[in-house]
């Protein structure tokens, strides 16, 4: 089966800038108290009784925080770059290479989940497909943390650290994105919306939802 083409450009991205990127974004959550707050309420929410997995994990640094949270968590990537980093700064812990678009995962087995900007290069058009896959993944009463910027136009990166590599990072409205999860069957649980930190250019937000228990 042929693979979007997204998904290709997306892994070849990450594949050439892992090192640098995982350099520059090393001790993000230190400067970013609000977002570790984020965090913590999510973990208190998803508790300790189930598995998480963090959804585009990158270099594991969200993985890892989550772990030192007392959450039983996993990360997935496309990147097979960014996993050996992962791999290498969380030695206790277990990355796999995936996509978020068909998880090897069944149905109900997560107690959480974290697209923590990992959501932004999905089109627009795709995302009930993507967010049908988190709440599959889901038990009943399980949560899903999401997190991306605040806007309406894409903002690329081309050649970023000099690499010859091009994306865009799409930017959404938090409407727009609280819709499109209560119509895949999520209830809003909690919303933020943030200022800009001070290596940021652009509002920042993020939601947790629940999949509600069956009746």
């Amino acid at each position: 089966m042929t693979e979007a083409e997204f998904l290709t450009a997306t892994r070849t991205f990450y594949d050439a800038i892992a090192e640098d990127y995982a350099d520059l974004f090393h001790n993000e959550l230190a400067i970013k108290p609000l977002d570790r707050a984020v965090f913590a309420g999510f973990a208190e929410l998803v508790g300790t009784g189930g598995r998480v997995a963090d959804l585009g994990c990158g270099p594991g640094r969200v993985t890892g925080h989550l772990a030192k949270l007392g959450l039983d968590v996993f990360g997935l990537d496309l990147s097979e770059s960014m996993l050996a980093i992962a791999r290498r700064e969380n030695p206790g812990l277990r990355f796999e290479q995936g996509s978020m678009l068909e998880l090897d995962l069944p149905d109900g087995s997560l107690a959480g989940a974290v697209s923590w900007y990992s959501s932004i290069h999905t089109p627009v058009d795709e995302l009930p497909s993507l967010f049908a896959e988190f709440r599959r993944v889901l038990a009943p009463g399980g949560h899903l943390l999401i997190a991306f910027q605040i806007g309406d136009e894409p903002r690329r990166h081309d050649r970023p650290f000099g690499h010859e590599v091009v994306l865009d990072f799409q930017r959404r409205q938090p409407d727009r994105i609280d819709g499109l999860l209560r119509a895949t069957g999520f209830a809003p649980v909690m919303r933020m919306v943030r200022e800009p930190a001070p290596n940021e250019t652009t509002r920042q937000a993020s939601l947790i939802v629940h999949k509600p228990a069956e009746r």
